[in-house]
C-alpha cells in the first residue's frame, strides 16, 4: 500500500513509518522541513505546509492512504498566537481532503484528540472538533482517532510534566486532581496501522485511551521517581492558577496561557476505550509506570 503521512516526521509520525515500512508499506512523509535521517530508510520524504495547498498538492498523487497526523501542541500556547490552531487544524485538514479528493486518494485517516469538539472551551479543542467535522462530511472514506495524552522516546507529555513539578514540592492547579489516560505511542501505531490495513473501521470515529487513568498528581509524582527523586504535591486554587497563568500568557515567548488553564479543568479520559474496537485487551496495553521504571503510586 502507498501511505502518505501528513507530518509524519513528528513524534507519532517517526514511530508510524517504523511499523508500517516493516509491513512492507510504501510510506512517504510529508513536513514542513523533513530530515530523512530521522526516518527509517525507505521512506520518502517530501516538502510541505498544509497551510499552503499548492505545496502539499503533488505529494498525493498515486496514494492508496492519508493519515493526518499534522498538529500543534495543547501543552503549551504557540508561538504564532492561540489563532495558530485553527489555521494548521481545521485550515490544514480542509488542505489535506481537498488535495486527497482531487488525486482520488482510497482512505483518510484523521489523527484527532479526545475531546474534540467544535464548541469546546479551548483554541485547540475547537479547532480539532472543526477539523473533524469536515473529515465526516467529504466524500472520502475516512476514519478519526481521538486518543487521550500519548507518551513514550521523544514525546512531550513527560517533559511538560516535568515542567511543571519542581523537585521536593510542586504547585499544581487544583491539587493535580485532572485525570488523563495516558498511551504508549507504541500501541497506538498498531490501532493507526489497523484502521489503514482494515477497511471495517471506514466511518467511524474512535475514543482511544490507555490502561490506567491517572491524575496529573500521580503523573507528576511517578515522572520525578522516575529521577530519582520524590516530590510533595502542593494545591493551588483553580482560581490562583487561572490568574497565574493568564498573566503568563501576555508575557511575550510565554509557553503557558488561558489555553493551558483551561485545559487543566478538563479530564483528559474515555467513557468507552475503544480499543477494544481493534481487540486490544487493556491489559496488554503498557502502563506509564512500567515505562518510567518505577513502581505504581
Amino acid at each position: 500500500m502507498d501511505v502518505l503521512l501528513a507530518g509524519g516526521t513528528g513524534f507519532i509520525g517517526r514511530n508510524l513509518c517504523s511499523e508500517l515500512t516493516d509491513r512492507g508499506h510504501n510510506v512517504t512523509a510529508l513536513a514542513r522541513d523533513p530530515d530523512p535521517k530521522e526516518l527509517p530508510d525507505g521512506v520518502e520524504t517530501v516538502m510541505g505546509d498544509v497551510t499552503a495547498y499548492d505545496s502539499i498538492e503533488p505529494a498525493f498523487s498515486e496514494q492508496d492512504v492519508v493519515v493526518n497526523l499534522v498538529a500543534l501542541s495543547p501543552l503549551f500556547r504557540p508561538s504564532g498566537g492561540d489563532e495558530m490552531h485553527d489555521r494548521i487544524h481545521r485550515g490544514g485538514t480542509e488542505n489535506c481532503l481537498r488535495a486527497a479528493k482531487n488525486n482520488d486518494v482510497d482512505r483518510f485517516v484523521q489523527m484527532s484528540a479526545l475531546g474534540a469538539d467544535p464548541d469546546g472551551s479551548t483554541h485547540y479543542i475547537r479547532a480539532k472538533g472543526r477539523a473533524e467535522q469536515l473529515v465526516r462530511e467529504s466524500d472520502l472514506e475516512w476514519a478519526v482517532l481521538r486518543p487521550s495524552v500519548v507518551f513514550g522516546d521523544g514525546g512531550e507529555f513527560i517533559s511538560f510534566t516535568r515542567k511543571l513539578t519542581p523537585p521536593v514540592v510542586a504547585p499544581l492547579p487544583g491539587g493535580g486532581k485532572t485525570k488523563f489516560q495516558p498511551i504508549y505511542v507504541g500501541d497506538l501505531v498498531e490501532i493507526v496501522v489497523a484502521t489503514i490495513e482494515d477497511e471495517t473501521h471506514t466511518g467511524r470515529t474512535y475514543d482511544i485511551g490507555g490502561p490506567q487513568v491517572l491524575r496529573l498528581a500521580d503523573i507528576a509524582k511517578l515522572t520525578r521517581n522516575a529521577s530519582g527523586g520524590s516530590v510533595s504535591v502542593l494545591p493551588v486554587p483553580m482560581a490562583a492558577a487561572e490568574v497565574g497563568l493568564k498573566l503568563a500568557g501576555l508575557v511575550p515567548g510565554s509557553p503557558l496561557g488561558a489555553d493551558q488553564y483551561r485545559s487543566l479543568q478538563l479530564d483528559n479520559t474515555t467513557d468507552d476505550n475503544d480499543i477494544t474496537a481493534f481487540g486490544i485487551d487493556p491489559a496488554e496495553l503498557t502502563r506509564l509506570p512500567a515505562y518510567l521504571g518505577v513502581d505504581e503510586t
